[in-house]
C-alpha cells in the first residue's frame, strides 16, 4: 500500500525545494528544510567566512527539530488502520496553512525586515520539520520529503552499474528531480517576480500534495473496514 504514497511525497518534495529555494535567496542564504547547508553555513560563520548569516541558519536549524519534536510528540501513540495517523495528516494541514499564510503576509506587507526575515524563518522551519517527522509514519525511506542525499547513496549503491538490483530507482530518481524541480522554480519566481510569489506556489503545491495524502489515506482507511465487514459477516456464518 505504501506505493500509493510515492506521488503525494513526490509533489510535497516539490514544495519543500521551492520552499528553500525561497529561503535561500530571499531570506539570507538560509535553508528552512534542507539542515545539512545550514550546519555547514554555521561551521563557516563560527570559521570567520564573512556574509554567512549564522544567526539566520541557527534559528532554522533549531526551529527545525523543534518542529520535528513536536510533530513526534503529537503522533508516536496514534494508531489506526492507515499508515499516517490522522494526527500527522492535521499536521500536514496545518502546515500547509501557515505557509500559505506567511505567503499572503507576505504579498501584502512588503519585503520582511530583518526580524520579520527571521520569524517566517523560523516558521517555514518549524513547517519543515513537522512535515517530515509526520510523514515518517508512512516508511518511506526515500521519500522523506525534505531531503536527498541518502536518496541519492540509496540509487546509487542500488543500481545495477554497483551490483544492485536497480530496486526502487524510479522513485529515487523522482524525490532528486522533484526537490531540484520546486528549487528551478521558485527561484525563477523569485529572482524575477518576487520571493512571496514563489511561497505561494510553494504554499499551493504543498496543499495540493497534501490533499493527495489525504485521498491515499482516505483509501486505506475505507479499504480497512471493507475488510473488518467482511471477516465480521464470515463469523457471523460461521
Amino acid at each position: 500500500m505504501t506505493k500509493t504514497y510515492d506521488m503525494p511525497l513526490l509533489v510535497l518534495t516539490v514544495a519543500t525545494g521551492a520552499i528553500d529555494g525561497v529561503s535561500y535567496l530571499a531570506l539570507d542564504r538560509v535553508f528552512t528544510g534542507n539542515m545539512t547547508g545550514n550546519v555547514l553555513f554555521i561551521g563557516f560563520g563560527l570559521a570567520g567566512v564573512s556574509g554567512l548569516p549564522v544567526l539566520n541558519n541557527l534559528v532554522a536549524l533549531l526551529a527545525f527539530m523543534l518542529g520535528a519534536v513536536l510533530a513526534a510528540r503529537l503522533t508516536r501513540n496514534a494508531s489506526g488502520p492507515a499508515k499516517l495517523p490522522r494526527s500527522g495528516l492535521a499536521i500536514l494541514a496545518g502546515g500547509t496553512a501557515l505557509t500559505l499564510a506567511l505567503a499572503g503576509l507576505w504579498l501584502g506587507t512588503g519585503a520582511p525586515g530583518e526580524a520579520a526575515m527571521l520569524v517566517t524563518t523560523g516558521l517555514l522551519a518549524l513547517v519543515l520539520g513537522a512535515q517530515a517527522a509526520a510523514v515518517k509514519h508512512i516508511g518511506i525511506r526515500d521519500l522523506s520529503t525534505v531531503v536527498v542525499t541518502m536518496t541519492i547513496v540509496n540509487l546509487s549503491t542500488d543500481s545495477r552499474a554497483a551490483g544492485g538490483a536497480g530496486v526502487a530507482w524510479l522513485r529515487r530518481f523522482g524525490a532528486i528531480v522533484t526537490m531540484g524541480l520546486g528549487a528551478l522554480v521558485a527561484a525563477i519566481l523569485t529572482l524575477r517576480v518576487d520571493g512571496s510569489v514563489a511561497l505561494l506556489m510553494a504554499g499551493v503545491v504543498m496543499a495540493v500534495g497534501t490533499a493527495m495524502v489525504a485521498a491515499v489515506r482516505r483509501r486505506e482507511v475505507a479499504a480497512a473496514a471493507g475488510t473488518d465487514a467482511g471477516d465480521t459477516g464470515r463469523a457471523a456464518g460461521t
